[in-house]
């Protein structure tokens, strides 16, 4: 499974969750607050179907207490991560993803604040910005110096992965790291964005994105977790359903 189709999976199956639990509230009390639907199965079913049994005591006849079944709520009403921002970078944006972003501006001048092909060149920090944004990942820091300062650290050039940041010169110049000793940077006014040997150890190494197997792992889990929460919520209502008719 590709790293984009376990996220659309996962989103179709938390989909799934949730409209699992929409049907099991036409037949019981609507949702008044998560403690009161996890303390009082009476107050769960004050306004209910009449004659029909609460949301809580249908679990308990399952045998699953009603802290389990928020915590199934709370999967439902929880989607897989935006990436609006970096902290919640989509699961489909991958280190990979991001070199291959950068690759699309090699030979683009060096123009010095520059973040856009419109402004007529990159620089180091800009083509970070640029190369983050064509994959959807926004709300970065703009210069290099900030930039170095986000995701989590990586100890030495020998752990780094494609995609994760380099930071040179105390936060002077950053680059993305292609893999095999390679990165790809807007270098100074006078060049252009090339791929080229890393010439120095780096003052630090960020890993903002994960690589790809890892973001298909995540996508899946997210499926596994959404697809049993769907079975649990098939069983209560068919339940719910039976002692209702």
């Amino acid at each position: 499974m590709s790293a984009g189709m376990g996220g659309m999976v996962g989103i179709a199956g938390i989909a799934a969750v949730q409209a699992r639990i929409t049907e099991l509230r036409t037949l019981v009390a609507p949702e008044t607050t998560a403690a009161t639907e996890s303390t009082s199965a009476a107050n769960a079913s004050t306004s209910g179907t009449s004659g029909a049994p609460s949301f809580a005591s249908a679990l308990a006849a399952l045998g699953v207490d009603a802290a389990s079944m928020t915590s199934l709520t709370a999967l439902a009403r929880t989607s897989p991560a935006s990436s609006g921002s970096v902290a919640s970078a989509s699961g489909t944006a991958t280190g990979q993803g991001l070199v291959a972003a950068a690759e699309k501006y090699i030979g683009v001048p060096y123009v010095w604040g520059g973040e856009s092909l419109s402004e007529g060149g990159l620089d180091c920090s800009g083509l970070v910005v640029r190369s983050m944004a064509d994959i959807g990942v926004t709300g970065l820091p703009r210069v290099a110096r900030d930039q170095m300062t986000i995701g989590t650290a990586v100890p030495s050039l020998a752990q780094a992965l494609p995609g994760d940041l380099l930071v040179f010169q105390g936060g002077a110049h950053i680059a993305i790291y292609e893999g095999n000793g390679k990165m790809i940077d807007a270098p100074k006014p006078g060049k252009s964005v090339a791929v080229r040997d890393v010439y120095t150890e780096p003052t630090a190494i960020r890993r903002v994105l994960p690589q790809a197997a890892t973001a298909t792992s995540s996508a899946s889990a997210v499926l596994a977790s959404a697809l049993a929460s769907a079975s649990a919520q098939r069983t209560a209502l068919d339940l719910m359903t039976q002692v209702a008719s």
